[in-house]
């Protein structure tokens, strides 16, 4: 089967590293690890597995995080190479293995790319403790080979799949999925709007496990798709509160709103007045950038994870406010974290998905986010700026990356077309 794959190693990232910043083709073109490729079709591994076409599969700014060699290498020993890219995952169901109760032939389903100890092959006590919570995105297990035959090969390393040499992702014509990992879909939403389950629960786990939530003002920091799926998830879990949307550019802002944001701001004045808004007083140190005191947010979401973004929630937050980490932030040399101490903060950060406390049940993320995207009707399916067929994933790939150049949200690949 045709798909779009990705390999590390030295020589590439040399390559990337030097040549990056001057041609796109030293990150996603010819000269980069990523090719179009031709590769082997996986068959079922056992009886509780399903064959997958592929509908849809985003591209997710982590990976454009790790093409563009941005993302740190820490969680290099966390992945498999070469792997079938793609771990935002719309699919149609074609075969089913002889134990498989959770779906039928024919059905859509959103995937859950994270890797489980079931999924390696371990069961009842043998699982790792974050999966025997229901939290199998921080696996303990994802540094080792598992117990799962995959032709024939011990299944590889891996926490999720899109980075794993075993299972090949969303970006490929067809792939396997433990059943555990697949939630159909109703047919009453849309392919698009289906699309977006796994960026939309990263949100939704972050809204969850940060309640209570107060009584505001909360802050959202980002305009991408996990930022703007912050912001439904608030609204659609029952906050009520003032709800403020940092974001860059206009057709984002109408989004965020769309979504259930009070208002909107841009960063910089914008910023800085809806910080002085709430009662903050500002001063100005001999050397370095403004500070403040009174006042702030007692709970803020970065879902950038840059240098400045992470700057600011630590100034903006109130003392003992909270701070939420979902953007994939990465190496940041000379963070000044004095107010972590000086404001006693509490800083969290957030991965994935998995079980979750909601009323009165425990549900894994992805059912809750599918059920309040049908109840809610919000109409997140705006956040799909542009599809592409698998073939053209140089240019997809380029469009999510120029995202100030072509007003990019959400960039899919549909390898249908």
């Amino acid at each position: 089967m045709k798909a779009v794959t990705f390999d590390v190693s030295i020589p590439s990232y040399i390559v990337g590293k030097t040549l990056g910043k001057v041609t796109e083709a030293a990150v996603f073109g010819g000269l980069s690890a990523v090719r179009f490729t031709d590769v082997a079709e996986p068959g079922l591994p056992g009886d509780h597995w399903v064959k997958l076409e592929i509908v849809l599969a985003g591209i997710c700014g982590s990976d454009i995080g790790n093409l563009t060699l941005k993302s740190s290498p820490a969680m290099e020993p966390f992945g498999s190479f070469p792997a079938v890219l793609g771990h935002e995952i719309l699919a149609r169901v074609l075969e089913v293995g002889p134990a498989v109760t959770r779906v039928e032939p024919g059905q859509r389903v959103a995937v859950d790319p994270g890797v489980s100890c079931v999924v390696r092959g371990f069961h009842g006590a043998d699982q790792c403790p974050s999966c025997l919570d229901g939290l199998p995105a921080t696996c303990t297990r994802a540094g080792e080979e598992g117990t799962t035959l995959i032709d024939g090969a011990p299944i590889q390393r891996g926490m999720t799949i899109g980075y794993h040499g075993s299972l090949p992702g969303g970006w490929g014509e067809r792939m396997v999925a433990h059943e555990s990992q697949l939630f159909p879909v109703d047919d009453a939403m849309t392919d698009r709007t289906a699309a977006l389950m796994e960026p939309l629960a990263v949100g939704m786990h972050a809204a969850l496990r940060s309640q209570p939530l107060g009584s505001g003002p909360i802050l959202v920091l980002g305009s991408g798709p996990i930022a703007l799926g912050v912001v439904w998830a608030l609204r659609a879990i029952g906050y009520q509160g003032e709800l403020i949307a940092q974001v860059r550019r206009s057709h984002e802002a109408d989004m965020a709103r769309a979504f259930g944001a009070s208002s909107t701001i841009a960063p910089g004045d914008e910023a800085r007045d809806a910080m002085i808004g709430t009662g903050a007083s500002a001063y100005m140190p001999i050397v370095g950038d403004e500070v403040y005191a009174g006042g702030g947010f007692p709970l803020i979401f970065d879902c950038v994870g840059s240098e400045q973004t992470i700057k600011q929630a630590l100034r903006y937050a109130t003392v003992r406010g909270r701070i939420v980490l979902l953007g994939c932030a990465a190496e940041i040399p000379k963070l000044d974290l004095t107010f972590v101490w000086a404001n006693e903060l509490q800083v969290q950060g957030y991965q994935c998905y998995g079980d979750e406390s909601w009323q009165g049940k425990t549900e894994h993320t992805f059912q809750i986010t599918h059920d309040l995207l049908l109840e809610t009707g919000a109409p997140v399916d705006q956040m799909v700026t542009h599809v592409y067929p698998l073939t053209q994933y140089r240019d997809a790939l380029s469009t999510a990356v120029n995202r100030g150049k072509t007003g990019s949200v959400k960039v899919l690949l549909d390898p249908q077309r």
